[in-house]
């Protein structure tokens, strides 16, 4: 709603946008995106579950695997859930308190989720090209101090755009084009001069989204020019298996983030907006745990082995 004070207006809730208009076609997409939700929730929770509890996993690979299956869960449970719910009874409206924590916590997941990629490139690099090296550079000790500057940076990071976005004023319109709060859409409603939110953003995203994009991209580089190298060919093919996978979600991730955000805030938003969101928002913490379970062959035994303890703890009750 608008609240009118005496020669001005202020937005005291907003109105997120719809998948669609039609009432099947929200039904249809409320399901889709609990399915959506419920498999990808599972998958990255049973992740979390076998490289908590197999020891043969407890070393950096799965350690930073374990972390990013965690932010995959909550990242899918920021937006995926209350979207699904909203489409399937038709009901739209956000108070301004729930819009500016929704913004802090995409902002601060997306961030911690690029950041350890990033760090996972990093890894795979230096197991890769520096085997020999690969326990004294990637110590327990220095695994825990990386992903803890993801975090501690990824606050900082969030606490900044949203408090810079909500100093602004909302007021006349107070519909946000996307089926989540974002900064993009809220610049675009807002009333207030939003010339330097934008160009924060221009400057953040391509210091921290192209710098990560960057690094992760020339590790693979590094990588892939050292595999070629490997005699053996089942051995490149197992290096392959593991890189490219990665570094397509990275992608997948990056470049669908940075259309939304680098389009300029003043366009109208558009149903491909909304697609686009769901590109960097839900499909790469769905795929990630498919993966890298699916294409990982220690992850795979390390499943078979929990099935089959389970079966066999049922089976003596």
């Amino acid at each position: 709603s608008i609240l009118k004070m005496s020669n001005y207006t202020t937005v005291t809730e907003f109105l997120l946008m719809g998948f669609s208009d039609i009432r099947e076609l929200q039904i249809f997409y409320s399901f889709l995106l609990f399915l959506i939700y419920s498999a990808g929730l599972m998958g990255n929770l049973l992740i979390v579950i076998i490289t908590t509890f197999d020891r043969r996993l407890h070393i950096p690979m799965y350690f930073f695997l374990r972390n990013l299956s965690m932010v995959d869960a909550c990242y899918l449970s920021i937006t995926a859930p209350q979207a699904s719910v909203n489409a399937l009874v038709n009901n739209r409206i956000i108070s301004v308190t729930g819009c500016a924590a929704q913004v802090f916590l995409v902002v601060f997941i997306a961030y911690v989720e690029l950041t350890l990629l990033t760090v996972m490139a990093r890894d795979r690099y230096v197991a890769i090209c520096h085997p020999l090296h690969y326990p004294v550079i990637m110590s327990p000790r220095v695994c825990l101090q990386m992903t803890l500057t993801c975090l501690i940076t990824g606050f900082m990071y969030a606490a900044f755009h949203t408090g810079y976005t909500f100093r602004l004023s909302f007021c006349q319109s107070n519909l946000v084009h996307q089926f989540f709060c974002d900064i993009p859409s809220l610049l675009r409603i807002s009333c207030s001069d939003t010339f330097s939110n934008k160009l924060s953003l221009i400057v953040c995203e391509l210091v921290v989204g192209a710098g990560c994009y960057a690094f992760i991209t020339a590790s693979y580089v590094r990588i892939f020019s050292t595999v070629l190298k490997f005699p053996v060919k089942e051995d490149q093919k197992k290096a392959f298996s593991t890189c490219i996978p990665h570094i397509s979600v990275v992608s997948l991730f990056v470049i669908s983030g940075s259309y939304v955000y680098f389009q300029p805030p003043s366009d109208s938003g558009s149903f491909n907006d909304i697609i686009l969101s769901v590109f960097y928002t839900v499909i790469p913490p769905f795929l990630n745990p498919i993966i890298y379970s699916l294409r990982n062959k220690q992850i795979k035994d390390a499943i078979r082995i929990l099935m089959t303890r389970t079966l066999s703890l049922r089976n003596k009750t």
